[in-house]
């Protein structure tokens, strides 16, 4: 039977109802180059204490789920090479295999689920990719959001998918796709996607009180959308010059399955001259920030 290896700290603190966020071990393993990867995880863990709450980082370690990775774990999925990227469908064989394992965005939270952590803080969600319609690319976050009782703090879905069929999908899924702040989806480097949002919360007070009215009817995950900070955000139309010319490239090379996301953002930092990596940092420290705001609203509510 598989465990989870929840570490003293995470379960003293859900043991007494402190508040606690979920990270995921994707951004450090592949999301970000060293050493920016490892500088923005602990920058990540840093920003949720800083506002009240217990960070804990999710990662599969010798083939454990683990819930809380130490400093020289994270260190070591910073610096590794070839560390497995684990989605749903992947956790089977990685734990069987007794192998380390970096957690997306869906694989983060069924973990979070089954350790009783209800926030989690990412960059981006997955979505549909651009031209789903041939490739059939579409994420499992989106599945996973419409099953899995987790609020997901993040800057909308990342700019290099096809936002409007996205929200089409969560729409599907029954996932509230929630502005925090704003009425329109932001665009993960962008702060507005030009699409509009249903619903708007303005404080972790009222965050938390959409989640708990939505978690007592029995339902799924939940999207606040927190656009990326002022300061580093990229004009919407830049971008999609950029995300343009990665897409072609990556067509270009036969870039498919889980190598896409990585090779389109790798892409996108070179051609920004570095642009699109400041915004994404900015954008995940400012989610934990928030989450933790909001895990701390939840566990007083």
């Amino acid at each position: 039977m598989t465990t989870l290896d929840i570490r003293p700290q995470i379960a003293g603190a859900l043991a007494a109802n402190r508040a606690v966020v979920a990270l995921e071990s994707t951004v450090i393993a592949h999301g970000l180059p060293w050493p920016e990867n490892l500088e923005t995880a602990k920058a990540m863990e840093a920003a949720i204490v800083a506002a009240g709450a217990v960070p804990a980082t999710i990662g599969i370690i010798g083939g454990t789920i683990t819930i809380g990775l130490e400093a020289e774990e994270l260190e070591r999925f910073a610096r590794t090479q070839g560390i497995v990227k684990v989605s749903r469908r992947d956790f089977g064989s990685v734990i069987a295999a007794g192998r380390d394992g970096a957690t997306t965005v869906a694989a983060t939270m069924i973990c979070a689920a089954q350790a009783g952590i209800r926030v989690f803080a990412t960059g981006g969600i997955g979505g549909v990719h651009r031209g789903a319609k041939e490739s059939f690319d579409v994420s499992a976050d989106l599945r996973e959001l419409g099953r899995t009782p987790v609020l997901v703090v993040c800057s909308g879905a990342k700019s290099i998918l096809d936002l409007p069929h996205t929200l089409e999908v969560l729409e599907t899924e029954g996932v509230p796709v929630v502005g925090y702040g704003t009425d329109r989806l932001p665009a993960f480097h962008a702060r507005d996607s030009g699409l509009d949002l249903d619903q708007r919360v303005d404080t972790p007070a009222a965050a938390a009180a959409l989640a708990g009215a939505h978690w007592d009817l029995g339902l799924g995950g939940l999207v606040v959308a927190n656009p990326v900070p002022a300061g580093a955000a990229i004009a919407s139309e830049v971008l999609e010059r950029w995300i343009d010319d990665a897409t072609k490239a990556a067509t270009a090379q036969s870039v498919a399955g889980k190598d896409v996301t990585p090779f389109l953002l790798d892409r996108l930092a070179a051609l920004s001259e570095g642009k699109t990596l400041a915004a994404n940092k900015a954008l995940l420290i400012d989610n934990a920030r928030v989450a933790a705001e909001i895990a701390g609203a939840l566990a007083t509510s």
